[in-house]
């Protein structure tokens, strides 16, 4: 998982646009294209098939006055599904600026220094390390390297002819940022 940024200048601050029961669409629209179609969990690519939801990261904050724009994010319907119930606190934030030096990633596992509780909750909130996460995220990875090695060009240059040609087989954003070395959310347009 990758850190979340929000911006001070994002068109749901501007227009003043809230979150209300069965109305959303404007707000799905603009949180999609800045997360730039990809599930805020998952960081897999969100096809115009898959069932999305506006996730509420605190849902005890859901319909009341402190809900906002920081607590809200674009999340495939599945994965939301099997985030725990239980809410934990303290938490990690998705935004918060530190995000990806204590969320540390490691072939496939994501990690947390030992007195870094907020970490931990975060990890054990969306299940982060679950087996088949875990499995999904290496092979997916695994996969890279093997065609990256067969095409024999630099890893930048494999991901960018990915998201030119085929986007939607881009996921695991933080994984390719951490073994590839490459700034991948940089390289990603932003949806138009």
């Amino acid at each position: 998982m990758k850190r979340i940024i929000k911006t001070s200048d994002s068109e749901v601050i501007q227009k003043k646009i809230s979150y209300k029961k069965g109305a959303n669409k404007k707000l799905s629209a603009i949180l999609l294209k800045e997360q730039k179609n990809f599930c805020a969990y998952t960081e897999e690519y969100i096809g115009i098939n898959d069932a999305v939801d506006i996730e509420h990261f605190n849902p005890n904050l859901k319909y009341l006055d402190t809900d906002s724009y920081q607590n809200w994010f674009m999340v495939k319907h599945k994965p939301n599904n099997l985030k725990r119930t239980n809410w934990i606190e303290p938490i990690l934030h998705p935004t918060e600026d530190d995000f990806e030096q204590r969320l540390i990633y490691s072939e496939g596992y994501f990690f947390y220094n030992p007195e870094d509780i907020a970490t931990k909750n975060l990890i054990d909130l969306l299940n982060l390390n679950d087996e088949i996460f875990v499995k999904n995220r290496k092979k997916y990875i695994e996969r890279r390297k093997d065609r990256i090695k067969e095409k024999d060009i630099p890893s930048e240059d494999y991901f960018q002819e990915k998201i030119n040609s085929e986007i939607d087989s881009i996921k695991y954003l933080r994984a390719i940022q951490e073994e590839f070395k490459i700034n991948i959310w940089e390289m990603i347009p932003e949806p138009k």
